[in-house]
């Protein structure tokens, strides 16, 4: 059976997308969805898309099988259970909602339906995480002792272009959103590595004094551009997530986890494999080096890379072969992550199997979060995480 997918907003991000869900083999028809009839018509033709829609209201009374939201970041929670409510599958782009109603209310929304939410974190697929998966399922960690994830993103690097792109004229109203409200990219390398989740948090906020007044001057009233939370995990072991978004640094998505037996570390020195013995130390950069890991394409070999630092190809820890041969030569991005997050998605509609990136993953990542804002507002204060188990059996 082909599907038929619906892309909901058309904006910078969609575009490293689009293609790839018009290529894949296993996807009949893409309906393209945005509420700006200009740059609707315009990616239209751009990707030569006959069939669109004018808002997602129009979209979800179509005869299509999946949503796909790449609109901004606060609006993923209520639009995602609209279309799922509406029958139909869903694919987000992170977050999956800023608020703690809004998450349950997409949980219960994805087991009432029965249908298929994935949401598109893309460190769930780099290399280092896929790496440290690959260690602790054969158990060279031992036992977790601690784990740190951190996303260092300056507003000098891109984000007023980001702010202005989702808000509009009022764009300062909604770029303060907390830190802590877009945790997943930390969040997601630990819980995605371990399976341990978040159960309590103590967390600290940074209070910006920048003279764009973006921090405390938003809708979310929220007066940190910086963010550092400690947790207690379900296995035991502590996780220390950093939000930064106001610091002197080039920026990273990056994580570090110490085991009893094994460790992995990764700073701006490189990344290495470590154990108790001090002669031992495994360097591996080249492993998981995001440069362009080759597509088989026929006979041919097509590499997959693109020039933005943060946008680069496939490592070789990436399982390439496992990939559609159409997406050879197409866009790929956040160190090889949008092929696969496009793949997982379409073969879990077509499967009806729960994909990696589902909504109670997807809710792991997310609740730490909102609880560690609020702890920070309480100047620290020890909270609880909320958490609303695994999915169900299918």
């Amino acid at each position: 059976m082909s599907l038929r997918i619906g892309i909901v907003g058309t904006g910078a991000f969609a575009q490293g997308f689009i293609p790839l869900f018009k290529a894949h083999p296993l996807v009949d028809q893409l309906t393209l969805c945005d509420t700006d009839d200009e740059k609707l018509a315009q990616n239209a033709a751009k990707h030569q898309i006959a069939q669109t829609s004018p808002s997602l209201d129009a979209l979800c009374a179509m005869d299509i099988d999946a949503v796909c939201l790449f609109t901004q970041n606060w609006l993923h929670g209520p639009q995602a259970v609209q279309a799922l409510d509406a029958g139909k599958h869903v694919y987000s782009a992170v977050p999956a909602g800023v608020s703690v109603d809004e998450i349950e209310k997409l949980v219960f929304a994805t087991a009432r339906s029965g249908k298929v939410y994935m949401i598109g974190e893309t460190s769930y697929y780099y290399p280092g995480v896929i790496y440290c998966r690959q260690q602790h399922a054969k158990g060279a960690f031992g036992r977790i002792v601690y784990g740190e994830a951190e996303y260092y993103h300056d507003w000098d690097h891109g984000l007023y272009d980001v702010a202005r792109w989702r808000g509009g004229e009022n764009w300062r109203e909604t770029a303060g959103i907390p830190p802590m409200y877009y945790p997943t990219h930390s969040t997601s390398q630990i819980i995605s590595i371990s399976g341990a989740f978040m159960t309590k948090v103590s967390c600290q906020g940074f209070v910006d004094e920048h003279e764009d007044r973006i921090y405390p001057d938003n809708n979310w009233q929220n007066p940190f551009s910086n963010q550092v939370a400690l947790f207690s995990m379900s296995d035991g072991s502590s996780c220390r997530i950093n939000e930064f978004r106001r610091v002197g640094h080039p920026g990273c998505v990056r994580m570090t986890l110490f085991g009893t037996d094994g460790s992995f570390e990764d700073n701006a020195h490189g990344a290495v494999w470590l154990t108790k013995d001090r002669n031992e130390k495994q360097a591996l950069d080249t492993l998981l080096a995001a440069t362009g890991q080759p597509i088989k394409s026929g006979g041919n070999m097509d590499k997959v890379t693109a020039a933005d630092g943060t946008h680069l190809g496939t490592a070789q820890v990436h399982d390439t072969a496992r990939l559609p041969s159409e997406f050879a030569g197409l866009p790929n991005g956040h160190a090889g992550s949008h092929q696969f997050l496009v793949d997982d998605f379409i073969k879990a509609c077509h499967s009806g199997e729960t994909p990696p990136n589902n909504a109670w993953d997807a809710a792991r990542y997310v609740l730490p979060g909102l609880a560690a804002h609020e702890s920070a507002l309480q100047e620290g204060t020890l909270l609880p995480v909320l958490d609303l188990g695994d999915p169900p059996a299918r």
